[in-house]
């Protein structure tokens, strides 16, 4: 569904104003394409600002990202950027995988599952537009409270130059080749992996650099 000048006049005529670049890419949309004018229209409501991110609806207050709109092939969902800082008293929150520390999700698998939780994701996104403005922040895990992999460990006690150089990283780095190699269910995959990135490391790069 396509959404033409009806639906974005539709759009205005909440709190907050469409953005044509948010149109353009929910109006090539197929499989969510009712879910996501519905949550567009919630989010709306709020009165927070609307751009297009990452290729999604994400709102925003005073540059501060609040919420956005996502999909994927078995569920949508609405985004909170500081979820982990919700109350969440419905129980809908959802963490994606246990390394995101920040943002959490609530799910929706219909147009009826998000019409049956309206009222309810209308007080979650207030709650988080009152947590941005209070400027709370998630506290989020140091280096040391990341797993670091046998493999490499014993990869930095066998290469003292190996370990100043990943020491030197930036903590953010560093957490990203952490995740990467504990991320293997296999010794021999955890190892091939260290020493695929072992001069990356030597070079001062991160993992996506």
């Amino acid at each position: 569904m396509v959404i033409g000048s009806r639906e974005t006049k539709k759009m205005d005529s909440v709190k907050g104003k469409a953005n044509s670049l948010v149109s353009k890419v929910h109006g090539k949309e197929k499989r969510w394409s009712a879910e996501f004018a519905a949550l567009r229209r919630l989010c709306l409501a709020s009165g927070l600002n609307e751009e297009l991110k990452w290729g999604q609806a994400c709102y925003d207050l005073n540059g501060g990202k609040i919420v956005l709109i996502h999909g994927f092939k078995e569920y949508c969902a609405l985004l909170f950027m500081k979820g982990a800082l919700l109350k969440d008293p419905k129980g809908i929150l959802v963490q994606q995988t246990k390394n995101v520390q920040s943002a959490r999700q609530v799910r929706f698998t219909s147009l009826a599952d998000i019409s049956k939780q309206k009222t309810a994701v209308g007080a979650y996104i207030t709650e988080a537009i009152a947590v941005e403005k209070s400027g709370a922040k998630v506290q989020k895990k140091a280096v040391a409270d990341y797993e670091m992999p046998a493999e490499f460990l014993n990869r930095l006690d066998d290469d003292p130059e190996l370990a100043e150089a990943f020491r030197a990283l930036t903590p953010g780095r560093q957490k990203g080749y952490l995740l990467h190699f504990a991320g293997a269910k296999q010794s021999a995959t955890r190892a091939a992996r260290v020493e695929k990135h072992a001069p990356r490391i030597l070079r001062g790069l991160g993992l996506d650099d």
